[in-house]
């Protein structure tokens, strides 16, 4: 297959093509149908991903299980026409999930999505932390810093200093992940052991620790995040007590 135009991949070699530039008018499924027929000439494509939302419409992954039908495919495919669109081809940034399974089975994946996961929640993280440090339209630096400057008390007027704080405040849900959660509003009647039955199923449980004079909050400590991520994914939201109240699971603070 002739390629209509040439560019040299910008992503390090792997298994897995991305495509992108494609008819977005076209059903997923006739859209999976050609990109399988096309690419199968190539090498022996074990997953193919296209999804419907609009932030991946007009992108498809075609999975080989060796780099080098990948490269291949790259090399006589990008820019070949599909429903009157060049393709643009290269290789993935990160692994696919078939390749993963394929080569660290399923707890590898496992880890794999979890680890993720975790990626996406700090990144989230950060967007936060942006959009509560971005300026007010029109204001310049200096007037920024001279708002986020303590102001000082007056000398022998016997007001106390106070103090205009601009740093932003990340909301809990979008906390980095770490290795401890924060439980709140909790059932009353519950303790650490009725909270470590339902903690101590995730990987690397430590234990969890009340708050002396402190109802309805604990915290739970893993050995190491990918516990953490597991237990909140799986109890955020869990109705406890005889009231089947949800509870709210995020990460401690730093």
């Amino acid at each position: 297959m002739a390629s209509v135009m040439s560019s040299a991949p910008q992503n390090p070699p792997s298994s897995t093509v991305y495509a992108k530039n494609l008819e977005e008018r076209i059903k997923i499924d006739q859209l999976k149908e050609a990109l399988t027929e096309i690419f199968s000439e190539y090498g022996n494509v074990i997953d193919l991903v296209a999804k419907t939302n609009l932030k991946a419409k007009g992108q498809a992954f075609i999975v080989f299980d060796d780099p080098a039908s990948a490269a291949k495919a790259i090399e006589e495919v990008n820019g070949f026409e599909l429903f009157d669109k060049p393709m643009q081809l290269d290789f993935a940034r990160t692994r696919s999930d078939a390749i993963v399974l394929k080569e660290e089975g399923e707890d590898g994946l496992d880890r794999w999505k979890r680890s993720r996961q975790a990626e996406r929640d700090r990144k989230a993280a950060q967007e936060a932390a942006n959009q509560k440090l971005k300026r007010p339209a029109g204001q310049t630096a200096a007037e920024a810093g001279l708002q986020a400057r303590p102001v000082k008390s007056q000398k022998g007027a016997g007001l106390k200093g106070t103090s205009t704080n601009t740093a932003a405040v990340i909301p809990d849900e979008y906390l980095p992940p770490n290795k401890i959660l924060f439980l709140r509003e909790l059932p009353d009647d519950y303790d650490a052991d009725g909270l470590s039955r339902i903690f101590s199923r995730f990987e690397g449980f430590r234990e969890v620790r009340m708050v002396p004079g402190r109802k309805g909050i604990a915290f739970v400590e893993y050995e190491a995040e990918a516990g953490a991520i597991s237990a909140k994914e799986a109890t955020a939201g869990m109705q406890l007590g005889d009231e089947g109240k949800a509870i709210r699971v995020t990460y401690q603070r730093a």
